[in-house]
């Protein structure tokens, strides 16, 4: 019996030895997407960072996760915050884009407070938005840019 317990202890170290380098080689594959990604790349990941961390937000709410809702909806500010210091003030756009993103940011303090999920939607729907607009917009850049190479 004992045999038969310390084999069944050494399998699930190695499954946890495992998991950790997958973890582990997953975080360098992450980490050298994001040294290696062009700046409006960048710009997707925090925009689709933000929709996935809202997402998180209103499905923990939904599960009375409390503590997981408050994670995900900071995360989510953070990630507005991020956006409002990378604007670049020299653009018209870049200001109706900081009252957005005072909008959003302000919306999930609130939602956060409340704990309501109707507000999330709304901050999701804007995020969503955001972030197919900029790969559209990525997308333009590209074929005018392989135009111009030619």
């Amino acid at each position: 019996m004992v045999v038969f317990e310390n084999k069944i202890n050494i399998e699930k170290d190695l499954m946890g030895a495992r998991k950790m380098a997958l973890n582990k080689a997953y975080d360098k594959y992450k980490e050298n997407a994001i040294f290696t990604s062009r700046p409006e790349e960048l710009t997707l990941m925090l925009y689709n960072g933000m929709v996935k961390f809202i997402m998180q937000g209103i499905n923990a709410i939904e599960k009375k996760d409390i503590e997981k809702a408050n994670s995900s909806i900071i995360r989510a500010q953070d990630i507005i915050t991020e956006l409002q210091n990378t604007l670049d003030k020299n653009y018209d756009i870049s200001k109706n884009l900081n009252m957005l993103y005072d909008y959003m940011y302000n919306q999930l303090l609130d939602a956060n407070i409340r704990k309501d999920t109707k507000i999330l939607n709304e901050v999701l729907g804007f995020a969503k938005d955001l972030r197919d607009t900029w790969t559209e917009a990525i997308k333009i850049n590209m074929k005018s840019n392989i135009k111009a190479a030619r």
